[in-house]
């Protein structure tokens, strides 16, 4: 049996008040008895947020509960069951120690089905627990120290410069769930919107858990990232005084699941291996489409709007997908384009409710790529971090005698001239845009740290040994996330923009 649960903090020996222990969120139990050897554990699975164990003993522990608590026992219990369909799934954290393809493409047996709605994350958690796998999952503990400067650092969450990486140490992990948490209660959209804090807690829980840790930049501290910047660009001028509270709601959530699921490698990777999800999706806009859907089960396996209007339910679902799908880079002329034409014809009402949501959109795509535009000791990680995940998939692709993806050959660029075709091609383009659009002191800000960056990217690239470079380094295949994230996802596999198209698409009117 395990419980999960995050951090934390009471000191032990301290008595423990009566209303605290029927709190919602909180779990108790003797620190004289055994962890789990009292109540019936299908008791405690009924309890809706509060486990406690001989709440008397005045040295009773005290934990404060950051996520859903999930009691599971080896016997009576089983990993919830949905509907299943079959995944042509590549185990990406095993795929180099396979001999060949051929078994990528077969058809699934019956252990390899998954249910509706899984990520592979999950999937991989519960066939874990199928076979017996004992699952290592640490107790999180903080000091007041920690949390105490998590807290200050959120009363600054507006600042460009706010750091995601101190950040996620500081909340052990948990930047994800604590950000998204503040800004919806800074919002006031909890109260609003009568969110259920149990199941938004859940929710929360399960979108960190189903972001990838071992990927190097597709991972949850990415999505925090996306979702700070996207609060920065929603307090500017003319969104501020603009957008209501569904716009602000569904930016804030569509910033935090853009990523779900992200598997690590790119579109062309998932259609070159016969991906069950680039099937699914006819090859078009694959990672995207997935991520979306990612995020519709979460809110639907949590019920975390359930109890809304089912037509308002079903549309906050459609216009988060619209959202999401917007980061989709193999469309960025079309995007581009029409901001364009909306800048040049000023026509822009942001009174108009398909205008706000477009401008949300392109909001997203800034924030999803914004790495270059950072301050360059945070840019500089995120642009390592991102090669590094290139570099992965390229390696996995020269073992196993596959066509390598532009700019996935760590023998062929460096981290310095794939952002610099990134900040040339794909960048600067859109963030001229939203200059134009939001003329402010922040965007004043984020094109001076671009023209920095970009300039010591230049400086780094001259005191390095020449590489031959095949490819363009600015060919952008990706999904429009973050710093050198621009080739991340590879969405030129279905037609998409090339290098050479996005400059002819920087100027189309």
């Amino acid at each position: 049996m395990e419980v999960c649960y995050q951090l934390p903090v009471l000191p032990l020996d301290r008595p423990v008040p009566k209303h605290v222990l029927s709190r919602r969120g909180a779990i108790s139990f003797s620190s004289s008895s055994s962890l789990f050897g009292a109540p019936d554990p299908r008791q405690l699975s009924q309890r809706r947020g509060a486990i406690s164990y001989d709440s008397s003993d005045q040295t009773a522990l005290y934990i404060r509960m950051l996520g859903d608590v999930r009691v599971r026992s080896q016997v009576g219990f089983e990993p919830e069951r949905r509907s299943s369909h079959p995944y042509l799934c590549i185990d990406f954290r095993t795929l180099h120690t396979r001999l060949g393809y051929g078994s990528m493409s077969a058809s699934s047996s019956p252990e390899r089905r998954v249910h509706r709605l899984l990520s592979f994350q999950r999937y991989l958690h519960s066939s874990r627990l199928l076979r017996g796998i004992p699952q290592q999952i640490p107790l999180h503990i903080l000091d007041e120290d920690y949390t105490g400067q998590a807290r200050c650092m959120l009363e600054k969450v507006g600042n460009w410069n706010f750091d995601i990486f101190l950040f996620d140490r500081l909340t052990n992990g948990n930047s994800l769930i604590s950000l998204t948490l503040h800004l919806l209660n800074q919002y006031g959209l909890v109260e609003l919107f009568q969110l259920d804090i149990v199941k938004l807690w859940r929710f929360l829980v399960m979108v960190q858990e189903d972001y990838h840790s071992d990927n190097p930049y597709h991972n949850a501290v990415h999505a925090a990232d996306v979702t700070q910047a996207m609060y920065c660009y929603m307090r500017e001028p003319l969104l501020a005084k603009s957008l209501t509270s569904c716009d602000i709601i569904l930016g804030i959530l569509a910033a935090a699941t853009h990523d779900l699921d992200h598997p690590g490698v790119n579109q062309p990777f998932l259609i070159k291996t016969d991906h069950y999800l680039a099937t699914l999706y006819r090859n078009t806009s694959v990672l995207e489409n997935h991520h979306w859907k990612s995020a519709v089960g979460l809110l639907r396996e949590t019920g975390l709007f359930s109890h809304l209007p089912a037509e308002d339910s079903l549309k906050m679902e459609r216009e988060l997908g619209s959202l999401i799908l917007a980061t989709d880079i193999s469309r960025q002329n079309e995007y581009l384009s029409r901001f364009r034409r909306h800048l040049d014809q000023e026509n822009l009402s942001l009174s108009n409710g398909s205008h706000r949501h477009f401008i949300l959109q392109m909001a997203l795509k800034c924030a999803d790529i914004c790495n270059p535009c950072r301050p360059w000791e945070l840019s500089k990680q995120w642009s390592e971090k991102v090669t590094q995940e290139f570099f992965q998939q390229g390696d996995i692709e020269k073992k196993h005698k596959l066509e390598v993806s532009p700019v996935c050959d760590r023998e062929m660029n460096t981290v310095g001239n794939i952002q610099m075709g990134f900040m040339t091609y794909v960048a600067e383009p859109l963030f001229a845009e939203w200059t134009r659009f939001s003329d402010t002191r922040l965007s004043q800000t984020m094109l001076g740290h671009m023209g920095l960056n970009k300039a010591s990217w230049g400086s780094l690239q001259q005191e390095q040994p020449p590489v031959s470079v095949k490819a363009e380094p600015s060919s952008p295949g990706t999904d429009a996330e973050g710093g050198a994230a621009a080739r991340r996802d590879g969405n030129t596999a279905t037609g998409g923009t090339s290098s050479k198209e996005l400059p002819q698409g920087s100027r189309e009117s």
